[in-house]
This record gives C-alpha cells, sequence and structure tokens, in this order.
C-alpha cells in the first residue's frame, strides 16, 4: 500500500477483465471503440491547431488581414469539430461508465450474498470495514478512475507521437561549442522534453508516494464516520431513552477526529505536491519559448514558427509528463482498487472459511427435521457448544429449545438456517419456501407495511384487505391505515409491535415449519398465549420450533431439548404437569 505494486495492478486487472468478457461485452466495446475514435480526432484535431498556430501567427507578423480572417474561418471550423468531439466522448464515457457499474455491482452484490457471506463477513472477518461503501462509492469510483486514467494515457501517448515528429522538425538543430568542439544536437526541444518530464516525473513520486496510504485511510476514516451516524439513527429511541446524547455527540467527534487528522495529511502533502506540479506546468509554458528565442531573434524562425515550437512541446512535454499530471488521481484510484481487492480477497477468505470448517451436510426433506450427530463448535474449533445431538422434528410437533443465556440456543437455529459454519453431522431440512425463521429483532424492510408483512415468501397478489384484516386481528387496528405507507417502521415500532407483525407473516404466509428464537420476548404472557394458539388452530399442521426462557412456552410444545454446557445435552417429552394448562387453554382459545 506504500507504492505503486505489480500485486494491485494484478487485482485489479481481475476487476476489471470480468465485465469484458461478460455477455455484455458486444455494446462495451462498441462504446469504448466510440469513445477511443473520439478522444482520437480530439488529437488529431490538436495536430491541426498546431499548424494553424503557425499562420495565425505569420498573418500577425506580416499585417496580412486577409491571411488573419481566413487563419479565423479555420479556427471556427476546427473548434465546432473539437466540441462535438468532446461533448460525445464525454456523453459516450458516462454512459459506458453506468453499463459497468450496473454489471459490476450487481456482480459484487452476488459475491457478498452468495451463501450467506455478507453475514459471515461481519461475524468472522473484522478486516472489511463497511462493504456498504465498498460497493456503493468505492466501485464507481474505481470503474470512472479506471476509464479516466486509461483513457488518458491513450491519449498522451497518441498526443507524443502526433507532436514529437513536429517538434523534432520545426525546433530545428541546436549547435553548441564546448572547449572548441562544435556539437550538434538534432531536434533539441524534443530532449529538452524529455528531460524536463523525467526530472518532474520523479520528483513528483517522491513527493505524493505518502497520498496513497492516506488516501486509502481516508475512504475508510469517511465510511466509518457515516456509519456510526446511521447507527444512531437507527437507534435513536434507545439513545434517546438513555439520553445518551452527550456520550454519543463526543463518539462521533473522536470518529470524526479521524477524518480530521487524516484529511490534514493529505492537505499538508497535496500543499507540497502543488507547489512542485504548479511551478513544473507554469514554467512548461515558458520554458520552450526561452529556449526557441535565440532562434527567433536571429530571424530563422518567424512568430508563427515559434508559436509552433511552444505549443507542441507543450504538448509533447504534457504527454511525457502524464504521471505528474495525474500522480493524485492515480494515488486515489490505487487507494480504490485497494479497498476492493481486499474486499473481493475477504470474500475469498470467507469461502474458504466455509470449506474448510463446515463439515455439516444439508440435506432436503418434505416431511420431517432431522438432526443426526450434529456437533457445533466456537470457531475456535476446540470449545463444543453441543456434542453429537440427534431430534426430529415431524409435522404438528412442536419443540422448545432450553438452558442458560450465551449456552448456544440460538446457535442451534443458525445451524440449522446454515449460518454456523463451526460443526459437524447431518441436518435434513425442508425447502427454505415452506420455513421461516423469526428472530428476537424482526427484520423490517425500509418500504410499506404491505411489503413488510408479504416478505419474504408472501403472495405479492395478496389483497389488502385481507391485509388490514390481519393487522386488525393482531391488535394493530391503528396499522391498518397505514398499509401502502413507505416508513422506516423499524424504528416506528416497538419491538413488541414488531413481533406481532412477525407472527402475521406466519399467519399470512403459512409455512409448514417455523422457527422462532425468543419470537415473543417482547410480549406480555397473555399475548403471547393468544398468539401460539392462534398458530396452533390456523396451522395445525405445521412443525414449530421454539427458543425462549419463559416457562410459560412449556405449555405450547410437546418436547423439550434442554442444553446443559461443555455440549451436553437432554431431549424428552414435556411432562403433563408442565403441560396441564395446553387443554385448558385449546378449550378457551375454540
Amino acid at each position: 500500500m506504500k507504492q505503486f505494486n505489480k500485486e494491485v495492478f494484478k487485482d485489479a486487472w481481475h476487476l476489471i477483465k470480468p465485465y469484458w468478457v461478460s455477455k455484455e461485452k458486444k455494446t462495451a466495446y462498441i462504446l469504448l471503440a466510440a469513445i477511443i475514435f473520439l478522444n482520437l480526432a480530439i488529437v488529431f484535431i490538436n495536430v491541426l491547431f498546431n499548424l494553424w498556430y503557425k499562420e495565425f501567427y505569420n498573418a500577425l507578423q506580416e499585417f496580412n488581414e486577409k491571411a488573419f480572417w481566413i487563419a479565423l474561418g479555420q479556427f471556427t471550423a476546427l473548434a465546432f469539430f473539437y466540441i462535438i468531439s468532446a461533448v460525445y466522448s464525454l456523453y459516450l464515457n458516462q454512459m459506458l461508465q453506468i453499463k459497468w457499474r450496473k454489471w459490476l455491482t450487481d456482480e459484487f452484490l452476488n459475491k457478498w450474498m452468495d451463501k450467506k457471506i455478507y453475514y459471515h463477513l461481519q461475524v468472522f472477518n473484522h478486516q472489511t470495514d463497511n462493504p456498504d461503501q465498498r460497493i456503493s462509492e468505492d466501485l464507481n469510483m474505481f470503474i470512472s478512475q479506471s476509464l479516466g486514467l486509461s483513457l488518458g494515457l491513450l491519449s498522451s501517448v497518441v498526443t507524443l507521437f502526433s507532436f514529437i515528429s513536429i517538434l523534432w522538425i520545426v525546433s530545428g538543430p541546436l549547435h553548441l561549442s564546448v572547449f572548441g568542439f562544435l556539437i550538434t544536437i538534432p531536434g533539441y526541444m524534443v530532449w529538452a522534453a524529455l528531460i524536463y518530464a523525467i526530472f518532474g516525473t520523479w520528483i513528483t513520486a517522491v513527493i505524493g508516494r505518502p497520498l496513497i496510504p492516506l488516501n486509502f485511510n481516508q475512504q475508510r476514516f469517511e465510511a466509518d464516520f457515516r456509519f456510526n451516524l446511521v447507527r444512531i439513527r437507527e437507534n435513536s429511541e434507545s439513545v434517546a431513552l438513555y439520553s445518551g446524547e452527550e456520550k454519543e455527540h463526543g463518539h462521533l467527534m473522536r470518529k470524526f477526529a479521524d477524518i480530521f487528522e487524516n484529511y490534514w495529511k493529505i492537505m499538508v502533502r497535496q500543499k507540497k505536491l502543488t507547489w512542485f506540479t504548479s511551478g513544473y506546468n507554469q514554467i512548461a509554458i515558458i520554458f520552450p519559448i526561452l529556449v526557441a528565442a535565440p532562434r527567433f531573434f536571429a530571424k530563422k524562425i518567424q512568430l508563427g514558427g515559434l508559436m509552433q515550437i511552444a505549443q507542441a512541446f507543450g504538448q509533447v512535454q504534457t504527454s511525457l509528463s502524464y504521471i505528474v499530471n495525474s500522480y493524485t488521481a492515480l494515488a486515489n484510484w490505487h487507494a480504490v482498487a485497494d479497498r476492493l481487492r481486499t474486499f473481493e480477497h475477504n470474500i475469498q477468505s470467507i469461502k474458504a472459511l466455509q470449506s474448510i470448517n463446515n463439515n455439516i451436510k444439508y440435506k432436503p426433506s418434505d416431511y420431517l427435521l432431522s438432526v443426526k450427530n450434529l456437533s457445533i463448535m466456537l470457531p475456535d474449533n476446540k470449545t463444543y457448544l453441543i456434542k453429537n445431538l440427534n431430534f426430529e422434528l415431524k409435522p404438528t410437533q412442536s419443540l422448545l429449545i432450553v438452558g442458560p443465556s450465551g449456552i448456544g440456543k440460538s446457535t442451534l437455529i443458525r445451524t440449522i438456517a446454515g449460518l454456523w459454519p463451526f460443526g459437524d453431522g447431518e441436518i435434513e431440512l425442508p425447502q427454505k419456501e415452506k420455513t421461516l425463521f423469526l428472530p428476537q429483532k424482526p427484520y423490517l424492510p425500509i418500504g410499506t407495511l404491505r411489503d413488510i408483512l408479504i416478505y419474504p415468501n408472501g403472495d405479492p397478489s395478496t389483497d389488502n384487505e385481507v391485509l388490514k384484516e390481519l393487522l386488525i386481528s393482531l391488535n394493530l387496528k391503528y396499522l391498518s391505515k397505514h398499509l401502502l405507507d413507505v416508513n422506516m417502521w423499524s424504528q416506528v415500532l416497538s419491538l413488541g409491535e414488531q413481533q406481532y407483525i412477525a407472527f402475521g407473516r406466519i399467519f399470512l404466509q403459512k409455512p409448514d415449519w417455523i422457527f422462532m428464537d425468543e419470537a415473543t420476548s417482547a410480549l406480555d404472557e397473555k399475548s403471547e398465549r393468544l398468539l401460539y394458539m392462534r398458530l396452533f388452530k390456523e396451522l395445525p399442521q405445521s412443525a414449530c420450533l421454539s427458543v425462549g426462557h419463559r416457562s410459560s412456552l412449556l405449555n405450547y410444545h410437546k418436547i423439550k431439548l434442554s442444553l446443559l454446557g461443555e455440549g451436553n445435552w437432554s431431549l424428552e417429552p414435556i411432562k403433563k404437569s408442565d403441560s396441564a394448562k395446553i387443554s385448558y387453554l385449546k378449550e378457551e382459545f375454540a
């Protein structure tokens, strides 16, 4: 990260290549070819401008009015075609950028969300900060900068070869007498431009190299700060109840201090770089005139020839000084490419972690949930949460998982869902379309209440009246008027109301297999009882697996799985003395 290295460019190529061999490659190559053609046209027009300089300034020197107006007419035509080329070059470049970004964003989202990698990156890999920023911002910057820098390099190379011969011819030879020897340097302005550019590139690299890690860190610090702002917005009620504004303000300012300090370092470094590049580019304006002035005053060239030399020198020098003029952009590109490549490497490391550690075999099943010889471990692969667990759950059956906090109850649910990779054994699991998992804090996507109730497997064509009646039956009558309102409902609704919504998904989507991880923890026991009894009545063939601490949950399940610690467990039917209320509750509900 401290310098431009082959590894970064190699990984950057792996990011660039897939789009250019994808199904969209035909459109991409047509757009790229058009952009290159327009860029070459701009270079050609600049060559014609160079020839125009000679005619125009010679006309001025000779007070030739007719030639002056002819030259203005030529300028108008050249400027017209230059403007057209510049406008459509930009337009087509942006078109290619957005098409490429759409494709690459889709690819990264697939990689990020495949096999629950987005979850595992957050839980098991702490090196990938802010994946949202890498996908939304870094991809955009990487594409735009890759196109801009590569097309800029192409233009610089073409410009160099277009003008170097012109500069060689118009500058002529330079005769020097050194210790009595006559030395002739043909095309001396070309050598002057080359030496000038090499010197400038070396100094720029020395001054600007620290910008690479600084820009990398700036991206990270900005994303961290934004993430913490979003966290406060998402948890505004909790912060307000704790009266934690002062603490949060202090925390945010400490995060911003990282931005401030790093940006200050960037400012200082860019100031040094700008001191040099500004002086370098300003000297480049007068340098060719100073060098060519003796020939002009010796009347070996006219004013037009002098201006042509200056303009040609400027084009050659600018082409040779590509790194000098683009160093800040190159440093930004390097930082962005580094963030994307580390993101992709971390995704690959998670895939490797999944394949190495996950010896749990998942098999599809239509009629039961079967767990055979299942062992679950912590990420150290040494500490057992559960050893050799065996049980079956069939339709109409209900299982309650109990045990002290932190003993592995939720981890067992995660393992059944395919989220926890550390363990071995075999799980036969119904298809995901037939299952519904309810975490303690339900996920409510941003959108309408209709969208939330249908999420994830509901019928999109469900009538609104059905949804309104469902809300009313869940004691959420006031929400039935807001069914089509878009809101951040996770902040508007209390946790208890959110858990009602989660049960609403059960009654609406009618899954055959229901997995609940403390899904009624925020509800009172009466509400919990009514929801479970409604579940018995409306989905009598569905199987239910619950995690919870309340003893009242024994009333609604037939089997109890107790986790005892150090991998031990016990499985037993719930005794009649524990569940004597069940028949009464069923009668009362009926």
